[in-house]
């Protein structure tokens, strides 16, 4: 029981998972290019693009300057965007576009974590409008995401705050400041070099479907590289992932604690009274 009560004061801990490639199969941006496309947001070109994008993406990642690239190139397409109306198009098509594509072993961590008690937070490149609906999806805790400087209603294709590289890494850090979290027991895992920073910060960095730059690091430094290639629809795994949140789940082992410390009591008790009942000489 004390050594409960120990563990919930202890500091709090977190897993900080990249979205795309990591959590999904997929850019979660690039993904909601048809819904853009018919929605009227943007032209057939650009739909041809984003889906060129996304298969380049698929085949090799995305180096620094090819972020950078898909960086400008999504910056200038959204400006003048409506914020309401592409909220309402991802609110609209998030289950028919990111629930077949979220990696079942990405699930599984997500549980595994939040029954440790850890805070599981999405840390996106992709925009906020887009990350912040998929981190309820799959119940994150937290998010952190690129966002786009909005001026009445719309996007003015300026950024405001662009979660990348060292960026995401000093984000990981004001939330452990501000949350209590003890980054030396925190973990952390991206498929990409660019968030090598971001792995960097944390104790129990991991590698997933890492490209060519971060799997030779990977190797180097002796992190552990894992494999996710089972995608699957989220309400398939409902049960699992309906879980009870943290505070919940602490209060819980607490309860089953504090139970099996009582039955232990009435069996030692009960002992003692059979061996008092018993003879000292049995033979």
């Amino acid at each position: 029981m004390l050594a409960l009560v120990e563990n919930l004061a202890m500091p709090r801990t977190a897993a900080f998972f990249d979205l795309d490639k990591t959590v999904i199969a997929k850019s979660s941006t690039l993904t909601f290019g048809k819904s853009f496309y018919q929605g009227g947001l943007i032209n057939r070109r650009a739909v041809l693009r984003t889906a060129y994008a996304q298969f380049v993406y698929l085949l090799g990642g995305a180096d620094h300057d090819q972020m950078e690239r898909m960086r400008e190139f999504l910056s200038a397409l959204a400006r003048g965007w409506d914020v309401g109306q592409v909220k309402e198009i991802v609110a609209e098509t998030i289950h028919d576009l990111i629930d077949p594509i979220i990696y079942d072993e990405a699930a599984s961590l997500i549980e595994e974590h939040h029954l440790a008690g850890r805070d599981v937070v999405i840390v996106s490149t992709s925009g906020a409008e887009v990350v912040e609906p998929i981190g309820e999806m799959i119940g994150a805790d937290r998010v952190v995401a690129t966002r786009m400087v909005v001026e009445e209603g719309r996007f003015t294709g300026e950024i405001a705050y662009y979660a990348y590289g060292p960026a995401k890494a000093e984000a990981i850090r004001e939330l452990a400041a501000s949350e209590g979290y003890d980054l030396d027991r925190c973990y952390a895992y991206s498929d990409s070099a660019t968030d090598l920073p971001m792995l960097e910060a944390v104790g129990h960095p991991y590698a997933v479907n890492p490209d060519r730059a971060l799997r030779k690091e990977a190797v180097t430094r002796e992190w552990p590289v894992l494999s996710f290639s089972r995608p699957v629809r989220l309400k398939q795994r409902m049960p699992a992932l309906s879980m009870p949140s943290r505070p919940t789940v602490a209060l819980t082992a607490v309860a089953v604690g504090a139970a099996a410390a009582t039955a232990g009591l009435v069996w030692f008790n009960n002992r003692r009274r059979g061996r008092r009942r018993t003879p000292l000489h049995v033979f």
